[in-house]
């Protein structure tokens, strides 16, 4: 397989987020479902992609595996809760594009201390993908509901997952394979779980069986969509897949909830997508053309990152964390 493999987890990425974002609310729109129980939900879906994928790695049980899994782990999951607790005081479609903005702490995190480079033609598609994002964030802006605690919050969630996506890459730079990244967000996710049981005063066990069925079929797209996050950047660029992730997951969301909910894109949205679209394809058009292996890690630990050039760096044809 191709270093640039990477290609192939993000198409399904953005296939498996972009249907999750479509339906993320139903079980809280038609059931009243706690959010803080679709966290939990979430967090017992993680376990069966970190089931599959443990069984074909070996797990990394290096310190610094752990540190990196951990801090992984903790601003996913924490982002997660965060996100749940969100969306039932703010507006999803305000929220969502907030959120998505989260590939600009990954770039400037990346840039900064793994001392990655783009070229001019990939620097386009990232602006391009970025603006889109930014169109996504005005779709709705036309309602009464653009102030509120859910601003923070979803500020707080897009730092995390910025960050998130940086120290998934700069994991792999030093040779922690997917498994090992993914089993530690898995475990970070059960750790936070009690936290939520206590935020909503216990199981609401009262529920209807349509809730927790269609919450865990929700979840189970986003906790599988997390585990092809993790290879696409154990794969390529930070600075490269987290903005084309990113912008492609809302247009699919997009699409799918025309289908399924009769609603039309505004101006804005539409503009959108067609920016993201050109703006994905150049990254990707770029990266090929560089045929360049990812840049290995400076900047933090750099005497371990020297050290591990060798395993962060494989030779042409062979791929970052491969089993």
């Amino acid at each position: 397989m191709r270093t640039r493999s990477w290609i192939v987890y993000a198409a399904l990425l953005v296939l498996f987020w972009g249907v999750w974002g479509a339906f993320s609310s139903a079980p809280t729109t038609l059931y009243g479902y706690p959010d803080d129980m679709v966290y939990v939900i979430w967090a017992v879906m993680m376990l069966i992609p970190a089931a599959f994928v443990l069984r074909g790695q070996k797990f990394d049980r290096r310190p610094r595996a752990a540190v990196y899994g951990l801090i992984v782990g903790l601003t996913g999951a924490g982002g997660q809760l965060i996100l749940f607790h969100a969306l039932t005081i703010g507006p999803a479609y305000l929220i969502f594009p907030i959120v998505s903005i989260s590939p600009a702490i990954t770039v400037l995190m990346a840039v900064a201390f793994l001392r990655e480079r783009i070229t001019k033609l990939a620097v386009v598609g990232l602006v391009a993908a970025m603006v889109a994002i930014v169109l996504f964030s005005i779709t709705g802006s036309g309602d009464a509901t653009t102030k509120g605690p859910w601003l923070m919050l979803a500020i707080l969630v897009c730092i995390a997952w910025g960050v998130q996506a940086f120290f998934m890459r700069k994991a792999a730079t030093i040779g922690v394979n997917d498994a090992t990244t993914f089993g530690w967000m898995a475990i970070s996710g059960l750790v936070l779980v009690p936290f939520a049981i206590w935020g909503m005063g216990g199981l609401p066990l009262d529920a209807p069986w349509q809730a927790p069925t269609l919450t865990a079929g929700t979840q189970l797209l986003n906790a599988v969509g997390a585990l092809f996050l993790v290879m696409a950047l154990s794969r390529g660029k930070a600075s490269i897949v987290s903005p084309t992730t990113n912008a492609l997951a809302p247009v699919l969301t997009i699409i799918v909830s025309l289908i399924a909910y009769q609603t039309l894109p505004t101006v804005w949205g539409t503009i959108g997508i067609v920016l993201a679209l050109v703006g994905s394809t150049l990254m990707v058009y770029a990266d090929e053309r560089r045929g360049e292996a990812p840049t290995p890690a400076v900047g933090l630990d750099e005497p371990d990152a020297l050290r591990d050039r060798a395993s962060a760096t494989p030779a042409r044809g062979q791929d970052v964390g491969s089993r």
